[in-house]
């Protein structure tokens, strides 16, 4: 234990030692963290705020604290409802490869994740990985059987390395809180604990397989998908062990190469739609290094770390706010995207549709194809972060989808009108719910809601005149600057209170001095008289003090474009492509 303390204090010292060094020393010096290990670290040359952008620079202090801190780079340029758009591009170019380890390194990863020799489970193992990652490693091997797959392993101490790392990232986080003023709608020490969960389930390699079974499942009947089939004897919570699946990198695929790129964007398309309103399971990260392509323009998707899930209400809720972009009806927008979040505090329906309606008159005017759905997306979410609406994690993660499918639809089949092929299955969805024969009981649960409404109004309404005509009426009315009024109240009387005690004790010990032949009972008086006085001006004192730092300054949101010009900012760009089985 004394060893592991030791060694977090070192860990804790390099983490501060490249906070200053990439420029971020401000965050120490007003926090006690240098007390604790030791001093400031002194780092020569700190680069200044005019130097690069405080986005890179946290980029690359990311890249350069290690895998854990990697991942949560990796994980906020999913949020764009926690950081800004700058920032969120940054963040995407973050790397996770590492230098592959020595096969023998991976045999005894395999045998202890598997609890049998390798000889016993494979007939043959490639030695030279498909991918290295600093979670895990992707090697090609054959069963026994002749069946080729690939196996995914686990680094060897990966979990206790990432474990320490959320310890110290846990106390990195409450110390933030306590100096940085907030920001957003969401606290570093709940980013964290997203984070924490997350990178959990990334590790444990039994939530992908279960993902990947279930999304084989959902795509059953699907001839133009491909979802690779987990074998479940030869996996465990360390290694995963799926078909090899050939086919084409996505980034390979052209035109001149002989292939249908219209087809294949809209196969593309149409799976993604069908996962959303059908499925309501979607792939999360579906960049190109993911998906294949096979021939008859079938698709083949790999990595299913990150898999989002919509409920049935998220689903209709989804479906419904389409179908109002496509009708540019600001009013049911407002509404949904309330209703999507939940708001830390209540802010007016009319402002909010004030500003959609600002966020619609950018695209007045504009075809369907000449809409970038990543950027109307964008807009919303910024929106929804201005307002102070939390939106749900599966939401955000869904953007970063659809950005992602948006900038490959752009690469294969430019003029193809996204919300014209997906509009259909919007609108198919939405009907479907107001059927007496739906499936799902929409149509009968809205009767009932309906019917309960009818029969509870009128009472409600009838108790409600009976208590104010009794005077039994009462209306609880909370205001933010009322409380605060309170407090200072509050506060005053405590100051004035120990005020009055230290008046007393400094008289009595002055008239027991004057009187008393010795001078102990009034020193007594007077010092505790010295105690309380200094004790209500530290209470007077410390909120100029400790008063926090604003951070943004640090990331500064981008303001909205005047109202009917057209929208210039650009897509996202798609994410660098990667090996087809991704670590």
């Amino acid at each position: 234990m004394l060893r592991e303390a030791f060694q977090d204090l070192n860990r804790l010292r390099q983490i501060a030692a490249a906070v200053v060094r990439h420029g971020f020393g401000a965050y120490l010096a007003r926090s006690r963290l240098a007390e604790q290990i030791g001093g400031t670290p002194a780092v020569a040359g700190a680069p200044t705020n005019g130097e690069r952008s405080t986005a890179a620079r946290f980029r690359e202090l990311l890249a350069e604290l290690g895998p854990t801190f990697i991942k949560l780079g990796q994980l906020l340029s999913t949020r764009r409802d926690v950081l800004p758009a700058e920032w969120i591009k940054e963040l995407e170019t973050l790397q996770d490869d590492c230098p592959p380890l020595p096969i023998a390194d991976i045999r005894q990863a395999l045998e202890r994740g598997l609890g049998q020799p390798i000889e016993a489970v494979f007939a043959e193992l490639d030695p030279v990985p498909l991918a290295s990652a600093s979670i895990a490693q992707v090697h090609r091997a054959r069963t026994h059987g002749g069946e080729q797959v690939v196996v995914k392993v686990q680094r060897p101490d990966i979990r206790s390395r990432i474990e320490s790392d959320l310890a110290l990232l846990y106390y990195l986080a409450r110390l933030l809180e306590a100096v940085v003023e907030e920001t957003g709608v969401y606290t570093p020490t709940a980013v964290i604990e997203e984070f924490d969960r997350t990178i959990h389930e990334e590790l444990d390699f039994e939530h992908e397989a279960g993902n990947a079974r279930a999304m084989r499942a959902a795509s059953e009947g699907r001839e133009q998908i491909v979802i690779p089939r987990v074998h479940d004897a030869l996996s465990s919570s360390q290694v995963l062990t799926l078909d090899y699946v050939e086919g084409t990198r996505l980034n390979d695929v052209t035109t001149e190469g002989g292939f249908d790129t219209e087809q294949i964007a809209r196969t593309i398309i149409e799976t993604a739609f069908r996962q959303l309103f059908e499925d309501g399971l979607f792939h999360g990260d579906p960049h190109p290094g993911n998906i294949l392509v096979q021939p008859g323009n079938r698709l083949a998707l790999l990595d299913f770390g990150l898999v989002g899930r919509l409920s049935r209400s998220q689903k209709e809720v989804l479906v419904t706010l389409i179908v109002a972009v496509a009708l540019r009806d600001p009013d049911s927008m407002a509404r949904l995207l309330d209703k999507i979040g939940a708001p830390d505090s209540r802010a007016p329906v009319g402002a909010l549709r004030a500003d959609i309606e600002t966020i619609l008159d950018r695209y007045l005017g504009l075809r369907l194809d000449q809409i970038r759905t990543a950027t109307l997306l964008g807009d919303l979410l910024d929106l929804a972060v201005r307002h102070k609406i939390r939106v749900p994690k599966e939401y955000a993660v869904l953007a970063k989808a659809a950005m992602t499918v948006e900038g490959i639809i752009r690469r294969l089949y430019p003029t193809l009108d996204i919300l014209e092929v997906g509009l259909p299955y919007a609108r198919e969805l939405l009907l479907a719910r107001f059927t007496p024969d739906d499936a799902s009981g929409t149509f009968m649960r809205s009767l009932l809601r309906l019917q309960g409404l009818a029969e509870d109004v009128p009472n409600q309404l009838s108790q409600v005149l009976a208590d104010l005509e009794g005077g039994k009426l009462r209306v609880n009315v909370r205001s933010a600057d009322v409380e605060r009024v309170g407090e200072q109240v509050r506060a005053l009387g405590t100051l004035v209170f120990l005020g009055l005690i230290a008046a007393a004790l400094t008289a009595g010990g002055l008239v027991v001095l004057a009187f008393r032949p010795s001078p102990l009972p009034g020193l007594a008086a007077l010092a505790a008289a010295a105690v309380v006085a200094g004790f209500a001006l530290t209470l007077h004192l410390a909120p100029f003090r400790l008063r926090k730092i604003s951070i943004r300054r640090f990331i500064p949101r981008e303001r909205p474009a005047p109202s009917g010009s057209p929208a210039t900012r650009p897509p996202a760009p798609p994410p660098a492509p990667s090996p087809p089985p991704t670590a």
